[in-house]
């Protein structure tokens, strides 16, 4: 084989493009490039695909793209995916747009929202971050054709490397097993703050991913934190809860998908969600004793604002401590109901002041009104005080007032 294709392009494509490359013998290199923002963005354009063409030591090629105002991250990607259907290379080229982010995130930080996104749909990765999810996740799993999957990789790389995303936890939900597994090749190295792992259904399946993030961390010189999100969508997931979310000390937080889990139950999935109510507390009780998030799954009906507030409701009052977005509308109704009431944060506060007046005081024994509070119970409080201050409904000098 001595042409290849990759990338997008139909009636509805943004931001995206596709190429083809046929190797020559000889000839030089041929550039047919199709853009309607060739006047502004040709030159570079042209000189990036001649860039691309030699770090691969091209020398003698037909290429083609036509291009539907991608980003110079997206049309790198999709020349690499195509050279690597036609040479057997472990190169690899990166592109940085913007300074690569390099931003940390906490294992116990808020995960209220988080938004999905295909991982081979580069236009709806752009402005993900201006929705203010808590988390953006590029998806290689669900919401990724078959055919299109190794091309979604690098995509999803560069993006990673590229893309502001403003501050939004950036999240990758891998393929399962050995795909996943592959998947980590192209994305640890690559300021990734957190893996998803669908369909988990043992600690072993944890393990193995240590193990390659470990391999890793040594081939390529990083040692910045990748947290893990397993998800529980089957029976034999639930029954196994505990023992993944305690699999490794990465295991920040585990979340349930219903879609999946609702069909291995052979149940439908109704809105009331009495069906999954079971795994939903044993989920919630597993990450509780694990000392993690409890994460819900998505609400499907992108329209029903109201039903969505209500799940959202429900999930706090099972435990739960975010759920997952499938459109940015969806971020604000759910930040808005997961965010403590104002009786929550009022009682906080008074714990919290207890406590210090305690501690000032050299008291070994700390109580409000005829309640003991032990250190669980301030740790609590003290959360709900962050998470107040971080969503503005608390003044950050709240104690001096």
């Amino acid at each position: 084989m001595n042409i290849a294709k990759a990338g997008s392009l139909d009636t509805k494509t943004r931001s995206d493009c596709e190429v083809q490359i046929e190797l020559k013998q000889s000839g030089g290199i041929n550039i047919d490039l199709k853009s309607k923002v060739d006047v502004m963005f040709g030159k570079a354009n042209r000189q990036l695909i001649n860039d691309v063409l030699k770090h691969f030591e091209i020398e003698n090629a037909n290429i083609t793209i036509t291009d539907k105002g991608a980003l110079p991250f997206v049309i790198a990607a999709r020349i690499e995916a195509a050279i690597v259907q036609l040479l057997k290379t472990e190169k690899s080229y990166l592109l940085d747009v913007i300074e690569p982010n390099k931003t940390i995130t906490k294992k116990d930080q808020f995960r209220f929202s988080r938004l999905y996104l295909p991982g081979n749909s580069p236009s709806m990765m752009l402005n993900a971050g201006v929705h203010n999810p808590n988390g953006v996740i590029l998806d290689l799993e669900d919401a990724v054709a078959p055919d299109k999957k190794h091309e979604a990789r690098y995509i999803v790389r560069n993006a990673l490397r590229s893309v502001n995303f403003y501050g939004a936890e950036r999240m990758v939900r891998i393929n399962q097993g050995e795909k996943g597994l592959e998947d980590l090749e192209y994305i640890a190295a690559h300021n990734v703050n957190l893996i998803l792992i669908p369909k988990c259904e043992s600690a072993e399946e944890i393990r193995k991913i240590d193990k390659k993030i470990d391999e890793l961390r040594k081939k390529h010189n990083f040692d910045y934190p990748i947290w893990y999100m397993p998800i529980i969508e089957s029976a034999m997931g639930v029954e196994k809860a505990f023992e993944i979310a305690t699999a490794s000390k990465n295991v920040s937080s585990m979340a349930i998908g219903l879609e999946d889990f609702t069909a291995d139950l052979g149940v439908r999935r109704t809105n009331e969600a009495t069906e999954s109510l079971y795994a939903r507390t044993r989920i919630v009780n597993a990450c509780k004793a694990a000392r993690i998030q409890p994460i819900d799954s998505v609400f499907s009906d992108v329209s029903d604002m109201e039903g969505l507030a209500k799940n959202v409701q429900t999930s706090k009052s099972l435990g739960f401590e975010g759920m997952g977005c499938i459109h940015p509308r969806q971020i604000q109704v759910i930040m808005e109901n997961f965010a403590p009431e104002t009786v929550e944060i009022e009682k906080a506060q008074k714990i919290v002041r207890a406590f210090n007046e305690a501690k000032e005081k050299g008291l070994g024994v700390v109580s409000l009104g005829t309640k003991m509070i032990d250190a669980p119970v301030v740790k609590r409080a003290e959360t709900t005080i962050n998470l107040a201050i971080k969503l503005g409904l608390l003044e950050e000098n709240w104690i001096k007032n």
